[in-house]
C-alpha cells in the first residue's frame, strides 16, 4: 500500500511540474504571430528575411500586409538615371526602417511581371500602402504630390503612387505621414 501511495503522489507531483512547465513555456515563448506583428514600439521581425529585403524580383501583396506595417514599394531600374539617383535612398531607408516599415524596390526592365499588377506609367514610381494595407492617403500638408487610383466599377480607391524619384527627406516625411516614429 505504501508503495502505491507514494507513486501516486510523485505521479502527481510530475504531473504538476510537468503542467506548470507547459504553462511556464506558452507564456514566455513568442508565436509566430507575435513575432509578425509585433507591439505597439516594438520592432516587427520578418518571417522570412526575403520579406524585408530591398531588392526583389516579385511582389507578394498579402505576405507584406500580414505584417501591419506601411509598405513603399519603388518600381524603377538600374539603368533608369533617375532611378539611380534615388537608389542611395531606398537603400538608406530600407536599412533604417527595418521592423517599422517596409521598403521594396523591383527592376521592371529586368521582372516587368511584377509591376503587372500595378498602375506604373513611368519609372521611377513608388506604391504606398497604409499599416492597415489600405491605399495612403496623404495629409494635405505633406506637398509632395501624388495619383490616386480607383476601380473603375466600384470607385474604391485601390492604389496611391507617386510617380519620380523621392529625396530622403521626402520618403521620411511620407513615412511619417503614415504614422511611422523614428
Amino acid at each position: 500500500m505504501n508503495k502505491k501511495k507514494l507513486l501516486i503522489r510523485i505521479l502527481v507531483a510530475v504531473l504538476i511540474a510537468g503542467s506548470l512547465t507547459v504553462i511556464w513555456i506558452v507564456k514566455t515563448h513568442p508565436t509566430p504571430d507575435s513575432l509578425s506583428k509585433g507591439s505597439p514600439g516594438e520592432l516587427v521581425k520578418a518571417e522570412n528575411e526575403e520579406d524585408f529585403a530591398l531588392e526583389t524580383t516579385a511582389i507578394d501583396l498579402d505576405t507584406l500586409k500580414a505584417y501591419d506595417l506601411p509598405i513603399i514599394i519603388d518600381f524603377g531600374s538600374d539603368s533608369c538615371i533617375p532611378c539611380q539617383q534615388m537608389a542611395p535612398v531606398l537603400v538608406t531607408m530600407n536599412a533604417e526602417m527595418q521592423g517599422k516599415a517596409i521598403i521594396k524596390f523591383v527592376d521592371v526592365w529586368k521582372y516587368s511581371d511584377a509591376a503587372k499588377d500595378f498602375p506604373i506609367k513611368v519609372i521611377p514610381t513608388q506604391v504606398l500602402i497604409n499599416s492597415d494595407g489600405t491605399p495612403y492617403v496623404p495629409s494635405d500638408t505633406i506637398g509632395i504630390a501624388f495619383t490616386m487610383y480607383s476601380d473603375k466599377d466600384s470607385n474604391e480607391h485601390v492604389f496611391t503612387v507617386h510617380e519620380g524619384p523621392l529625396t530622403e527627406e521626402e520618403m521620411v516625411s511620407i513615412l511619417e505621414d503614415m504614422g511611422v516614429s523614428e
